[in-house]
């Protein structure tokens, strides 16, 4: 999701790589879960997140989709993201992975986004640098952290060059579609969701193989 805001307006001004250290420790976020209330539709899943989702909980997208996912339209490209129903944040809508004790169910897969809060991505030259937003978590930070460790995705130089590749892709994709007429438009999203995100991935193996596959065949 791209956001048209002043970096120094929302950070602390500085770009980080990911083997810099960042202030993100908090010890422990028990006792609050504010970062999990009232995020509407913009936890938005990239592949690498519905397919650790998928393993994680033993389930298809389309089974996803009827409890835990739902569909929006980002920057005019139709993407999955995170259902916001549960009632653990009062009057506030909370992820629907916030449990009754308020920690999140899925901490082990989370997705990407919610590795990556309260830090957000600066793209640039092809590649990404971090930003940590000042205004977002309402704990004290206090311990310093390598972000790539905050992070903790496993294989995490792959990790890096897929977020790259899928952002530039999608950016690519949204700068075209004012040129797209109604029907265009419609079969670019279907085939989007139906080849990263509907069609089966083997969760027994490799994620990155199958998504370049999936990528070189698409033709967008």
């Amino acid at each position: 999701m791209i956001r048209d805001v002043e970096l120094d307006s929302i950070s602390d001004g500085r770009k980080y790589e990911a083997g810099d250290l960042a202030k993100l420790g908090v010890g422990d976020c028990s006792g609050c879960h504010a970062c999990c209330c009232g995020m509407g539709d913009t936890v938005v899943l990239d592949p690498y997140d519905v397919f650790s989702m998928e393993k994680g909980l033993s389930k298809k997208f389309e089974e996803l989709q009827k409890d835990s996912i739902d569909l929006r339209v980002v920057d005019g490209i139709i993407l999955p993201c995170l259902k916001m129903t549960g009632s653990a944040c009062g009057e506030n809508e909370a992820c629907i992975f916030l449990n009754d004790e308020g920690r999140c169910s899925i901490h082990a897969f989370r997705p990407g986004f919610c590795r990556l809060f309260p830090l957000g991505r600066i793209y640039e030259n092809e590649t990404h640098k971090y930003f940590l937003q000042v205004d977002e978590c309402q704990k004290e930070r206090q311990a310093k952290i390598k972000i790539k460790k905050w992070i903790g995705t496993p294989n995490f130089a792959q990790y890096e060059k897929f977020v790259d590749t899928w952002h530039y892709f999608i950016k690519g994709i949204s700068e075209r579609t004012g040129e797209m007429g109604e029907n265009q438009l419609k079969a670019v999203n279907m085939g989007l969701l139906r080849t990263f995100y509907a069609m089966d991935y083997d969760v027994n193996a490799d994620f990155y193989p199958q998504f370049y596959d999936r990528l070189a065949r698409i033709g967008l």
